[in-house]
């Protein structure tokens, strides 16, 4: 696995590198991308009939599912798309998307 290059704060747009570039497979996961959002989904699991939906659509991949029931989300990667809410059964809606400012 490849180093991580630490950029200095202040640095200029020179010293920041190319962005995009995933070196190896399998590296994108060292990426926390999550603190990118400005709205998050709350996951309610006594409403959720673990239909999936969310798993399926996250493009993030930030659903976090075991034994075939979702688990939580993993806020390191999820940038708050609100694919997951939308795709949420209406009947049901066990993803809600919040203010980020609305931290619990």
């Amino acid at each position: 696995m490849s180093e991580k290059k630490v950029i200095p704060a202040g640095a200029t747009w020179k010293e920041i590198p190319v962005a995009g570039i995933i070196p190896t497979a399998g590296t994108a996961q060292e990426f926390k991308t999550g603190d990118w959002r400005t709205r998050k989904p709350i996951h309610d699991e006594k409403k959720c009939i673990n239909c999936l939906r969310c798993w399926i659509y996250c493009p993030d991949a930030s659903i976090m599912v075991k034994d075939g029931k979702v688990i939580g989300i993993d806020y390191d990667h999820c940038k708050g798309c609100g694919i997951c809410a939308n795709v949420c059964p209406d009947k049901v809606k066990a993803l809600t998307m919040i203010a980020q400012s609305e931290e619990e």
